[in-house]
């Protein structure tokens, strides 16, 4: 059985003769116990190019003590607020010399997809442990200080030793993590350049990232809708293991990155050409598609519970919760059963191969590197919260480029306007450009509006009377 763990820790780095700082005084903190010294032998496993490591991911094999077993370090959700820094799932040890337990592989399995998984490298860590506790004796935090002796596997056999210092919280604040982190810079110690001792063992540099970039508005447009689908296919990639483990909104959330990405690939035509992304594009609809059945079956459920839940009980005739299991339990593994068989199928690492491809190498137009117009700027740049760069504007228009020609125009991605509804806030007017000050039209200025629509007379740019056609773009989604 897995079991999951979320912490947060920091890593130092150790220079000789910087001594270990006193933590007594720290908030929450009542007792320092005394140092407990162990021994770890640690076999971490990945692919040959070190698809895990890349991805922030790691699994090792442990013994020789007190958490051997299984491990699997996670990054943490992004999608849910306040998350943990990183999950740990483990599994006990079945017998030496044991594979990689399929429970854990096919967690990791929309990285190494068909790749194989084989021990990288041998960590051998000589710890002295460290806890502050609380006035009940509990452990609030430890401080990990380490000798590391690492060998790597491979065409070539690496060697290495240094010495770090981990600072884990196990039941206390952030605050206590802050105040604690402060204290060991204040004693001489440095943050660690490397988030695991696989990084330094391989000597090994994670991926570079377009993501979490603070964008001016001078960068290029087609830099910013590249770092919005990395964060997006991040993202997605993160969500699968939520996904198999059927996890709490994780379908949802799945569901709705994969529009995200469907939508800016569509959206700009000027940056990314649509004829390089339509079969990338075909294929997260289907995939969509799939997450979409799953995620109905859940809502209509959820929905039909929650109402019989506040229906008082002498109006419920029957075993109506029964028949709603009974009829929706079946839909709703099935449609689970195809999410999950999607996800392991040759087409998802078709598709998810072709958007790596993307990102790694893309193939943009000239429009992507311009920076001449104002609308060629980041305007995502004024509109960052939380790290996240949020493309604004559609049809290409974030490079300061309008398409032109039937790419725009195609049956599935434009539909005739409505004359008798209003552009929207943010939206393009279809006849035009829409003023800097323009807004959503209140109640009385709807009703004129659709009074002026019978009379074939339009009170305002972009909404056609009768026997004006026009053609409005917009997302398929």
């Amino acid at each position: 059985m897995t079991t999951e763990t979320r912490d947060s820790e920091q890593k130092y780095e150790v220079r000789p003769g910087v001594p270990l700082p006193s933590f007594d005084g720290l908030p929450q903190v009542a007792a320092v116990s005394g140092s407990e010294v162990e021994t770890l032998t640690t076999e971490y496993y990945d692919t040959e190019d070190l698809r895990l490591l890349r991805a922030r991911i790691t699994l090792r094999r442990r013994e020789d003590g007190t958490d051997d077993g299984w491990h699997l370090t996670l990054p943490g959700k992004p999608w849910r607020a306040g998350a943990a820094s990183r999950r740990e799932l483990r599994l006990p040890l079945q017998r030496p010399g044991d594979p990689v337990p399929d429970e854990l592989a096919r967690l990791v399995r929309v990285h190494t997809r068909e790749a194989g998984l084989r021990p990288v490298a041998l960590i051998e860590t000589r710890r002295r442990r460290t806890t502050l506790r609380d006035t009940s004796g509990g452990s609030l935090a430890e401080i990990l200080a380490d000798e590391v002796a690492a060998q790597t596997f491979g065409e070539s056999t690496t060697l290495s030793r240094w010495n770090e210092i981990e600072l884990e919280l196990t039941g206390g604040t952030p605050e206590l993590l802050r105040a604690a982190g402060k204290r060991l810079r204040d004693g001489g110690l440095r943050p660690a350049g490397r988030a695991a001792k696989l990084e330094r063992a391989l000597a090994a540099k994670p991926s570079p990232r377009r993501a979490g970039h603070r964008f001016t508005r001078h960068w290029p447009s087609g830099e910013v809708v590249l770092a919005y689908l990395d964060e997006q296919a991040a993202r997605l990639k993160s969500l699968d293991p939520a996904v198999r483990r059927d996890e709490t909104d994780a379908v949802h959330q799945m569901r709705v990155t994969t529009r995200r990405l469907r939508s800016t690939l569509q959206s700009f035509p000027a940056i990314l050409p649509a004829s390089a992304t339509l079969r990338l594009r075909d294929e997260l609809k289907w995939l969509g598609g799939l997450l979409g059945d799953a995620r109905d079956t859940e809502v209509l459920t959820e929905y039909l519970r929650s109402e019989l839940a506040s229906t008082p009980t002498d109006l419920v005739m029957g075993p109506a919760q029964a028949r709603i299991v009974a009829h929706y339990a079946p839909r709703e593994a099935a449609a689970r059963s195809a999410v999950l068989e999607a996800l392991d199928s040759p087409r998802c690492f078709a598709m998810l191969d072709e958007l790596d491809g993307l990102l790694d190498d893309p193939l943009v137009t000239a429009g992507a590197a311009d920076t001449s117009r104002p609308g060629a700027r980041c305007r995502a740049a004024r509109d960052q919260e939380g790290g996240e760069t949020r493309p604004l504007r559609r049809g290409g228009g974030a490079a300061g480029v309008r398409p032109e020609g039937p790419a725009l125009r195609q049956p599935h991605e434009s539909r005739p306007v409505n004359p008798r509804r209003p552009p929207g806030r943010g939206e393009r007017p279809a006849g035009g450009s829409r003023d800097r000050g323009a807004r959503s039209p209140g109640w009385g200025e709807r009703v004129q509006l659709r009074r002026a629509a019978r009379a074939g007379t339009p009170r305002r740019a972009g909404v056609r009377g009768p026997g004006q056609p026009g053609v409005e773009t917009r997302s398929a989604w």
